[in-house]
């Protein structure tokens, strides 16, 4: 006696699917498309019409009738020739170039380090992902007195040369970017430890140990099985680093408050600026969609290479 298996229904299409019940299905999430709608698209559409006036808090006006100023593409036309915009750019751009890649690598190192199994492994990765938890903006007060002339960093350099050293940190226009970049650094490598060990423990014990009874080392177990299928969480870290990076602010701006002078303004702390003290609110818009559309092209480029 043969038994023969019945094959599984094919699941339903859209052609399939009665009328009715397309229309309940409209219906049920009408209320979580209004809510996206006003979360997202409405800010973006209010911020792209006040960013085509000159509208701003003092102008004796509410933003409804900002079309009273409307000044078309002038502070589009504005935005290119900003060289005080542009050079936070290229800061912000500074900061992420060498951000990011030494976070990269450090987290990578670290996260080889804890794939593996030894005596202690909780309490330090515990105490390895505390930077982490900490407020950005506290970690930057912590960073502002370690980075004082008189702080902890430079007794520290004293103590190994044998003699008083007195490093104005945050008063010298480089020195004060290094000790942002170093905060930065010291922040958020556990995050980026965090994702490449989700990535590492993902790859298949079965052929590291296969590789290894074929002779491979360390290194060719790496690049030849845990890098491809790592490919995806990597992009997904640095993707998520980029632009968080570009939105550096809150450790920055206690740091140094952009300064000395201008010397560590970032894009964030431009706007922050422009915003509050020169109430420009137009040419703030303007900015502000410019880089939105910036970075979910940056967004945008990543998934594709994710699903490829």
């Amino acid at each position: 006696m043969s038994v023969t298996d019945t094959p599984p229904a094919p699941p339903p299409t859209a052609a399939s699917v009665p009328a009715d019940a397309v229309r309940l299905g409209h219906w049920l999430t009408l209320p979580a498309q209004i809510l996206i709608l006003f979360i997202a698209v409405f800010p973006i559409l209010m911020q792209l019409y006040i960013s085509l006036t000159d509208w701003s808090p003092l102008s004796g006006r509410p933003w409804p009738r900002a079309w009273e100023l409307w000044n078309g593409f002038a502070n589009y036309a504005d935005l290119m020739s900003d060289r005080r915009l542009w050079s936070a750019v290229g800061r912000t751009a500074l900061v992420m170039i060498v951000c990011v890649p030494v976070q990269f690598f450090l987290g990578l190192g670290l996260a080889m380090l804890f794939v593996d199994d030894f005596r202690g492994k909780r309490l330090f990765y515990s105490i390895l992902i505390m930077p982490m938890m900490v407020v950005p903006a506290v970690a930057g007060y912590m960073f502002f007195m370690l980075f004082q002339s008189g702080g902890p960093i430079n007794d520290i350099f004293g103590t190994l040369i044998g003699r008083p050293v007195v490093i104005a940190w945050l008063s010298d226009p480089t020195l004060a970017l290094v000790a942002v970049m170093i905060a930065d650094i010291w922040q958020w490598t556990p995050l980026m430890f965090l994702i490449l060990l989700a990535g590492l423990v993902g790859v298949p014990d079965d052929q590291m140990k296969a590789a290894t009874l074929l002779g491979a080392n360390a290194w060719q177990r790496f690049r030849t099985i845990a890098l491809p299928r790592m490919k995806t969480i990597i992009i997904i870290a640095l993707a998520i680093r980029v632009i968080e990076n570009f939105k550096i602010f809150d450790t920055l701006y206690i740091m140094t408050s952009g300064g000395p002078g201008v010397a560590t303004e970032t894009i964030s702390v431009y706007i922050y600026k422009v915003t509050t003290q020169d109430l420009i609110w137009g040419y703030v818009a303007a900015i502000a969609l410019v880089i939105l559309i910036v970075l979910s092209v940056v967004a945008v480029l990543a998934m594709r290479r994710m699903a490829r």
